[in-house]
Formats: C-alpha cells, sequence, structure tokens
C-alpha cells in the first residue's frame, strides 16, 4: 500500500512537470515570435471587439481580413510592399490606430516586429509575408480542441502571456 501513493505521488509528479514545461514552451513560442508590445496589443478586448465583430470569438478569416486591412492602411506609397518608414513611421498611421487599437499599432509598427515579419530580409514587408506571419500568431492562439479555426480572449490571454502576470 505504501508503495502504491508514492508511486501515484510520482506520476502526479511527472504529469504536473510535463504540463508546466508544455505551458512554458508555448509562451515562450510567442515570445520569441513576438514582441512584449504586440502581444499586449494583441490582449486588448476593444481590439477583439474590432476584430470580431462584437461577438468576442475570432475565426481565422476575420484575423486575415482584418491584417489584409491593416497591410493597405500601412501600404502610404501603395507600392505594393511596405518599407521601413511606413512600417515604423509614427506619422501617417493613425489610420491604422483608429482601426486597430493604438496598443496594437505601437506593438506592431517597430523596427524589431519589423525584423520578425521580413522573413526574406530584403527591407519590405509584403502583404504574403505579413499574412504569413499573422497566420503563424493565429496559430500559436488556437490551442483549443473543441473549437478549431477560433479564437476566444481566454486563448488570446494564455498565448500572448496575459494570464502569466502578477
Amino acid at each position: 500500500m505504501f508503495t502504491f501513493h508514492r508511486f501515484r505521488r510520482l506520476l502526479v509528479l511527472i504529469a504536473c512537470v510535463f504540463g508546466l514545461t508544455h505551458s512554458i514552451v508555448s509562451i515562450a513560442d510567442v515570445v520569441s515570435f513576438a514582441t512584449g508590445g504586440y502581444a499586449r496589443g494583441l490582449r486588448s478586448e476593444e481590439l477583439m471587439k474590432k476584430m470580431t465583430n462584437g461577438t468576442g470569438v475570432l475565426t481565422r478569416d476575420e484575423w486575415i481580413a482584418f491584417h489584409e486591412k491593416i497591410f493597405v492602411m500601412l501600404d502610404k506609397k501603395k507600392t505594393g510592399v511596405v518599407d521601413a518608414e511606413e512600417f515604423i513611421s509614427a506619422s501617417g498611421g493613425d489610420d491604422v490606430v483608429t482601426f486597430a487599437t493604438g496598443g496594437y499599432a505601437r506593438g506592431l509598427r517597430t523596427k524589431e516586429m519589423m525584423d520578425k515579419i521580413d522573413t526574406d530580409r530584403d527591407g519590405t514587408i509584403s502583404q504574403a509575408e505579413l499574412i504569413a506571419y499573422v497566420t503563424k500568431v493565429f496559430d500559436m492562439m488556437d490551442t483549443s480542441t473543441t473549437h478549431k479555426g477560433t479564437v476566444g480572449k481566454e486563448e488570446v490571454m494564455f498565448a500572448t502571456g496575459g494570464y502569466n502576470r502578477q
């Protein structure tokens, strides 16, 4: 009997370590993939309402359509790519702030985020690069096995570290 309880405790301990390790890896993935400002911007309830038309549940199509509009707003020169001047510039981004939120726009429009999104390292971001990037972010947030392809507030909060703050 004594051995059984020790074995049971060991199994519980292993399960806890596995669970914590899995959570830490998921959070680390998002942290390495985005900046803190971008992750904080995603946690905005106002932004979730804008992206979901008030439903609170975000579909992959809504997420991509939202970012396609963001790209058009950033492409001030209408060249089909966004250069560093357009992406990072503090001026000329009022429509992005109004369309999204100020926190999201500030988090997105940084040199660090441009470097993460510009996968071919040509100094510009194409619409394909932006959509590929935000699709990966959506996939990191889409953790539910019961409603794959949609993301709720809880998943956004967990994936961006919102529930891990004291």
